[in-house]
């Protein structure tokens, strides 16, 4: 059941005097959109954010709302709501389905109505993912392609028919319209469990799906696995880095003076900065605005590998080298689509980490935190 009633309106509150900017995000209870969320509240700027959002369960929207976010009972699948609140918004930050074009298109017609009533262009930072570069390696293969995202004809030379590319491309033709202006981020394999207030309270899902699936499968057959050769390479990412990126633009979006704690001498190191920009020519937009979040890589065998230790060690396997799953297997375990698993997907986040993002966490990260995954699993 949809609350039409809770659509936040531009002129209706004065709890928010310094309100500058309307944000509209998806996804709040999900693994991105919740990382994205909790940075959005711990922000220097966030007394001057009214930030809504759109949950599915009323009990969830109440704990919103006891948060000071104005939070909307709907789905993705309501696409009127989704223009409706579009509409209302300087900036939407999408993190649900890369792959649901009507969902896009909502929201795109929504910020095109907010262009038509105000005069200004809004702004959207949209989740896609570097599944949109896969091949057919099947484990078979390491790729040599790397994907570069300041190489503008290399991007445009992705098929129409990738996964994601559909929704990718309705957005950048909607920048080139004029009535918005696209940011699109695409996170690779991302690892490391979610932290913060929305995951202590029950309200965010915590766990990524490529590697905890890969854990949980490992797990429900005693022992580690992979496919073919489990030679295929996969950029990677730590949900923490991958969430700073999403505030980073953000900040290069939203117009705005040096907050009081910016301005003084020693502000505090808990809270985060205004980034150095490197190179502000490379904050683009449109067809040039496509920003991998990408900080190491790894092959399926060496996750493969890793999993298998950690299960050896904790007395889940008896054997801690991983074999190749079976076709049974494939079936069993992964429903036969194993795409975004066995698939080359390389790429390089020269373009965000010129702007100023710094991601801390490396591929020795990705491999440490299967521990916790396993432990996770088998809770």
């Amino acid at each position: 059941m949809t609350e039409f009633s809770n659509i936040p309106s531009c002129h209706s509150t004065t709890m928010h005097s310094k309100i500058k900017t309307h944000i509209f995000l998806t996804g709040a209870t999900g693994y991105i959109g919740g990382s994205v969320l909790t940075r959005l509240l711990s922000h220097p700027l966030s007394d001057t954010f009214h930030t809504t959002v759109l949950v599915r369960e009323s009990e969830k929207a109440t704990q919103f709302r006891k948060m000071g976010i104005q939070a909307v009972v709907g789905t993705y699948s309501d696409l009127e709501l989704l223009k409706q609140l579009a509409s209302k918004a300087d900036l939407v930050i999408a993190c649900v389905d890369a792959d649901d074009l009507s969902a896009a298109n909502a929201i795109l017609e929504g910020l095109k109505e907010r262009h038509e009533q105000t005069g200004q262009v809004p702004s959207l930072i949209h989740t896609s993912g570097t599944g949109v570069l896969i091949d057919d390696a099947r484990g078979m293969y390491a790729s040599d392609t790397v994907y570069n995202d300041l190489n503008i004809s290399q991007l445009e030379s992705i098929p129409s028919t990738q996964p994601h590319r559909n929704v990718d491309l309705a957005i950048v033709e909607a920048d080139t319209e004029g009535y918005v202006k696209t940011y699109i981020i695409l996170p690779p394999t991302i690892y490391g469990r979610a932290t913060g207030p929305l995951v202590d309270a029950g309200l965010q899902n915590p766990r990524s799906q490529q590697i905890p699936q890969l854990v949980d499968v490992a797990v429900s057959r005693s022992r580690a696995g992979y496919f073919g050769k489990g030679a295929n390479i996969w950029s990677n990412v730590h949900i923490a880095d991958l969430a700073t990126l999403y505030t980073l633009l953000l900040e290069l979006i939203i117009p705005h003076e040096p907050t009081e704690r910016a301005r003084s001498e020693e502000p505090a190191p808990s809270r985060p900065r205004t980034p150095v920009i490197l190179d502000h020519s490379l904050f683009t937009h449109g067809a040039h605005g496509f920003y991998f979040a990408e900080n190491g890589e790894h092959t399926l065998l060496s996750v493969a590998e890793a999993i298998g230790q950690a299960m050896f060690d904790a007395g889940r396997a008896t054997d801690p080298e991983p074999s190749p799953f079976s076709a049974d297997e494939v079936q069993k375990y992964f429903n036969g689509v194993t795409k975004f698993l066995d698939s080359n997907s390389r790429c390089k986040a020269d373009r965000a980490k010129k702007l100023g993002w710094k991601p801390k966490k490396t591929t020795k990260e990705l491999y440490s935190s299967i521990k916790q995954e396993l432990k996770s699993s088998i809770s």
